[in-house]
């Protein structure tokens, strides 16, 4: 018998499954069902258009309606809007959008691909038509529009997420002065870790975005014609053009109304073959409730990469075939000017507040052979579990972020270990990589750590808790000390150290540091078995050194 699939919402989730649904099953009727203009677009390319880094416009599109009848004999229906769904009848009321005309459709089984919804936070005045959200090729349009007809000099940027970073970078290429607000202590708060942060903070400053952390956006005031941003700390800054990107939330407010279970967040609940609490129907994408990975519990994760492979898993449940999702680690990253941020899986923050157990490590190697030019800095943190289970991890360098966060990202997916990581045999030749890989690196030490070859303090146990029982020891040459060094270190290079052990103190801890972690690993070997008790600053200079540079800026500009 001809099977009946509605599938309400394009993009990632709803285009993806249409299209396999095809693959799999050519005399199913497959009507898709869309609210915009655009069936299939490249959501994650909007801020480059704004920026014109993307040039063309028809760049973005994916696929079109036209294409998707062409090539899947799938109807398209876009500027339809589905208003309900009756359950009983097996049917939707849907909106011309256009027209006003509205219809009844029936279907065998409907699949929800709604997706999310940037949040508008209530403040007052922000309410002009010249504030902005970023969701689709229409908010594109109109943020491209003004751009073109009025001419704004300076921007405002509401929240430092992923989206808020590719935004304020793309008005700074079109031309415009940015000031970033965000609320939290740190840009991609639930992404990243302050140490890991702080070089983003400084790089960000550089490139002249005005960056203000820790700090809200309380209202907005229209005084002879301009707009005033009333920031938290009392400061008030002028705006032409504002883009909201606080977050966003599931667009589930159908899903609701007929009465279909949800979960966290208010994201629809599905099985692991994303089947709804209705048998006959499914939803994917940003809209739903998802297993994490690492954790096991009910989470909501919206990127692009899990909804397109949702997509593809649903057509499969769709045409019988047994699917159980596997879940999601939340592996995403960011182009921050010249510099790229990536993570997967938990932070130290969240695992902090968890309660739960772990290790963490900080190392810096060279995106490629150090004798080969150009070669840039990678700072890579680890979280572990004392048995090597990766939990979490971040990428932050210019180059080869990618590639290192990807091959952390598939240990983790595969439910390896810190071991496995460094046995991994990667590709290398001098412009590529090290003989051992980044990723080797970050797996060597953090056995290391798991076997008490090499015990670790973190950046915050150093700077930030005044404790008079450690001997702070800067191993590195001179030269090196002398261009910066951690407040109160006494310096004795590495090479010197076997003949001024009877300098070092016995009844005191030794935290080690060096430039990225090396010669103190050294230097930690050697005192462990010369009697010291021991540790090794993790990250060593090029991780405080960001931290301090970063602390200073916003000292400043809160004196100024």
């Amino acid at each position: 018998m001809k099977k009946k699939v509605v599938i309400v919402g394009g993009v990632a989730g709803g285009a993806s499954a249409a299209a396999r649904l095809r693959r799999l099953d050519e005399q199913t009727e497959i009507i898709l069902i869309e609210r915009g203009g655009y069936v299939s677009y490249a959501n994650c390319g909007l801020p480059y258009y704004i920026g014109d880094v993307i040039a063309e416009r028809d760049d973005l599109f994916v696929q079109t309606p036209h294409g998707l009848r062409a090539r899947y004999n799938i109807e398209v229906r876009t500027r339809h809007e589905v208003l309900k769904i009756n359950r009983q009848q097996k049917m939707i009321e849907v909106k011309e959008v256009v027209s006003g005309r509205v219809y009844q459709e029936t279907y065998d089984i409907l699949l929800l691909s709604p997706g999310s919804a940037p949040l508008r936070p209530k403040i007052p005045g922000l309410d002009g038509d010249n504030v902005f959200t970023l969701r689709d090729v229409a908010d594109t349009d109109r943020i491209k529009n003004y751009l073109r007809d009025h001419q704004p000099q300076r921007a405002l940027v509401v929240g430092a997420g992923f989206i808020g970073l590719e935004i304020a970078e793309n008005l700074i290429a079109a031309g415009l002065n940015v000031s970033l607000v965000e609320m939290a202590s740190r840009i991609l708060p639930r992404n990243l870790d302050p140490e890991m942060a702080a070089r983003l903070h400084n790089h960000l400053r550089k490139h002249g975005v005005n960056l203000y952390l820790q700090t809200a956006l309380t209202a907005v005031e229209k005084r002879d014609g301009q707009d005033w941003a009333l920031l938290s700390n009392g400061e008030q800054i002028p705006f032409d053009l504002a883009v909201l990107a606080v977050g966003t939330s599931p667009e589930t407010l159908l899903a609701k109304e007929a009465g279909l279970e949800l979960g966290t967040n208010g994201a629809i609940r599905v099985s692991a073959s994303f089947q709804t609490s209705d048998p006959h129907i499914y939803a994917v994408g940003d809209a739903i409730e998802v297993e994490s990975g690492i954790t096991g519990e009910k989470t909501y994760v919206p990127l692009a990469g899990p909804a397109n492979r949702q997509g593809r898993l649903v057509a499969d449940a769709i045409c019988g075939r047994n699917v159980k999702y596997e879940g999601v680690i939340g592996t995403a990253i960011v182009k921050v000017f010249a510099l790229t941020a990536g993570t997967v899986g938990l932070t130290e923050e969240f695992l902090k507040h968890s309660g739960q157990k772990y290790l963490a490590s900080i190392t810096h190697p060279l995106s490629h052979a150090g004798y080969y030019p150009g070669a840039t800095s990678l700072d890579i943190k680890l979280l572990f579990t004392n048995e090597g289970r990766i939990l979490g991890a971040q990428v932050v360098g210019a180059k080869n972020v990618d590639k290192t966060l990807d091959v952390i990202a598939t240990i983790m997916k595969t439910g390896g270990t810190v071991d496995d990581l460094a046995t991994l045999e990667l590709a290398y030749a001098p412009p590529f990589s090290s003989a051992k890989s980044p990723a080797n690196i970050a797996g060597y030490v953090a056995g290391n750590m798991i076997r008490g070859d090499m015990p670790t303090v973190s950046w915050d146990q150093v700077l930030d808790q005044a404790n008079p029982d450690i001997f702070l020891l800067d191993v590195r040459p001179e030269r090196d000390y002398a261009a910066g060094a951690i407040e109160g270190a006494v310096n004795i290079p590495l090479e010197d150290l076997r003949e001024r052990l009877h300098e070092l103190p016995k009844e005191k801890e030794i935290v080690v540091y060096c430039t990225v972690g090396l010669t103190s690993y050294l230097a930690t070997r050697l005192l462990i078995q010369n009697g010291f008790k021991v540790s090794n600053l993790s990250g060593g200079w090029r991780t405080i050194k960001p931290l301090l540079e970063d602390r200073r800026a916003m000292a400043a500009h809160d004196k100024h």
